[in-house]
């Protein structure tokens, strides 16, 4: 036990002061953060390259990145990204502070495409492959990128680009990701300097591009990496086993989380190379036979179930016929793990149940705000967990002013990672970003017992399978029909998507209207996953409050919402 340690300290408190105090492994310091005084890692790195570098020398020997026959060492990789990295500099001018859009599906080019982008100083801009030509349109015009790369089908979907913009389509360059052996970049690359803009639902109809630096990116890595570690630590000491007798191995992610979110480039990828994880990818659409084949194959250990993918997979006839006994750890992202989908784990993966687990947390947030797991998730299944290191999490009210704990309210997050701005929306930055780097994540809940809890969505978002949807953007959609007079979206309770996205429509003059023409309506301007699923028609006005804004818990009422399921 080191000098000077507390006797009267917690085993939790004793693992922290280890891991975090002077001399510790994640010692940690305050620094000035953009004009705040901010906890942060003292040995950490200071851009994605140098991060990028320290992982591929570690885990030499080991690969890293599959798709179908494709499979790249942490050994070959560095040659790869290098030589993209070069000839997006000296063939296409790319330099500092410039936009590279990705959009395609999950592939390793998608992959070297964002650390060679970033390595120049660049700014990768990761455009959702689900949308739709108007919604890509949008993202461009927005943040006028000078590259376009991705794969055939989505750049074929991408409608009207601007002839200014280079087109890299992935699946008619294998020369452009051919390796070669580069040096390092010259470029002074900074921690706050920007790297990624990731979109998220736009609560005016349109989506919005929150702009992350190097610092939260690697922040997002480093505080994973470390909130793991140390609630590790804490459980081998428990059952009185030293970490440095366990064997090493390799982990197997199989990444279905699509790498414009969150959960899939950052933790999906970023975290999983901190790990020297082998990152499995597949082709296609989500396909649980497939799914089931590849944990098979690749031994696949640990699998982050976005929304419905854990429940097609569990649903699946042919389940019991695939060996997933490799299948150790399942965690969840998106929207809250119910009681449902945590008992479906335990009966169908019961070696996985005891790591299920769960994190808070957002693109603007670029981070994991608060985590849970365990035992502690078994007896508190409704919270999201304790604050995660390097974060502060506030809870207040309509004035913005504290509330005291077990009190509702907005949930706000202050951190060193993040976002430092919505793209090109100034006003939205300052209704969201606060004095002090205060964020309001948009999300009303309350603290108990250092847990926090989510009690609602502000703003009325709703999460279908892990896609964020703000009813807002569906409702113009649906009332610039020239036969629908007004239209009320909500979300309704689903049993394996967690939501899904209900229309009330009020038709212009009394026509007649269905399902099927207003599907095909949305779907000509708004992802599959927004469309509504379930509708329903009125004759009357929708009730209104003195603003005008339409009171949706009247429309709902004490209606059978929750009930629904295919």
């Amino acid at each position: 036990m080191r000098e000077g340690k507390d006797q009267g300290m917690t085993l939790a408190e004793e693992v922290r002061s280890e891991l975090c105090g002077e001399g510790g492994q994640w010692e940690t310091v305050v620094e000035d953060v953009l004009g705040d005084q901010l906890l942060v890692f003292r040995n950490r790195h200071r851009n994605l390259e140098e991060m990028f570098d320290t992982l591929t020398e570690k885990w030499s020997g080991r690969e890293c990145l599959i798709l179908g026959d494709t499979r790249i060492t942490y050994d070959e990789l560095p040659n790869i990204v290098r030589a993209v990295s070069h000839r997006l500099e000296t063939e296409f001018g790319i330099r500092a502070g410039d936009r590279v859009a990705i959009l395609a599906a999950n592939s390793p080019e998608w992959v070297v495409s964002f650390f060679a982008t970033t390595f120049l100083g660049a700014i990768a801009v990761a455009i959702n492959g689900w949308w739709t030509s108007a919604e890509i349109d949008h993202a461009l015009e927005l943040t006028e990128p000078r590259i376009l790369m991705g794969d055939s089908r989505r750049l074929e979907r991408a409608g009207n680009i601007n002839t200014d913009i280079a087109i890299i389509d992935f699946d008619n360059s294998p020369e452009f990701f051919a390796p070669n052996e580069v040096s390092r970049t010259k470029t002074k690359v900074l921690e706050d300097d920007p790297a990624l803009i990731l979109f998220t639902s736009g609560t005016t109809g349109r989506a919005k591009g929150a702009l992350l630096s190097h610092r939260g990116l690697i922040g997002f890595v480093d505080g994973t990496v470390h909130n793991a570690q140390e609630k590790t630590t804490i459980v081998l000491r428990q059952l009185g086993i030293n970490p440095a007798t366990l064997p090493a191995h390799q982990d197997v992610v199989l990444a279905t989380s699509p790498l414009f979110h969150v959960s899939g480039l950052l933790a999906g990828v970023l975290m999983n190379m901190a790990n020297g994880t082998k990152i499995v990818f597949r082709q296609g659409r989500f396909d649980p036979e497939d799914v089931l084949k590849l944990i098979e194959k690749e031994k696949v250990t640990n699998w982050t179930a976005i929304g419905d993918m854990g429940p097609r997979v569990m649903s699946h006839p042919d389940l019991l016929k695939f060996d997933t006994s490799s299948l150790t750890r399942m965690s969840s992202g998106g929207a809250h793990l119910s009681e449902y989908m945590r008992e479906q784990i335990g009966k169908y993966f019961p070696q996985a149940e005891a790591s299920i687990g769960q994190g808070y947390g957002s693109s603007e947030s670029c981070g994991v705000v608060s985590s849970i797991g365990g035992q502690e998730f078994k007896e508190h299944p409704s919270s999201a967990g304790k604050t995660c290191m390097g974060f502060d999490i506030e809870i207040r009210d309509e004035n913005n002013n504290p509330v005291q704990d077990g009190n509702e309210g907005e949930i706000h997050v202050k951190s060193p990672y993040t976002m430092l701005e919505y793209w090109g929306n100034p006003e939205a930055t300052r209704e969201t970003l606060k004095s002090g780097r205060w964020l309001a994540m948009g999300d009303i809940g309350r603290i108990e017992n250092e847990l926090l809890y989510i009690n609602a969505r502000a703003r009325d978002m709703i999460i279908r399978s892990g896609e964020n949807i703000y009813p807002v953007e569906i409702e113009h959609r649906l009332e610039a029909h020239p036969d629908v007079s007004e239209a009320a979206v909500v979300g309704i309770d689903h049993q394996e998507r967690g939501q899904e996205v209900m229309a009330i429509v009020v038709s212009e003059h009394e026509k007649s209207l269905n399902d099927d023409d207003l599907r095909e309506w949305c779907r000509e301007t708004l992802a599959e996953y927004k469309v509504p699923v379930v509708w329903e028609w009125r004759k009357d006005p929708l009730p209104r409050n003195a603003s005008g804004k339409v009171v949706k818990r009247a429309i709902t009422g004490d209606t059978e919402l929750s009930a629904y399921r295919d």
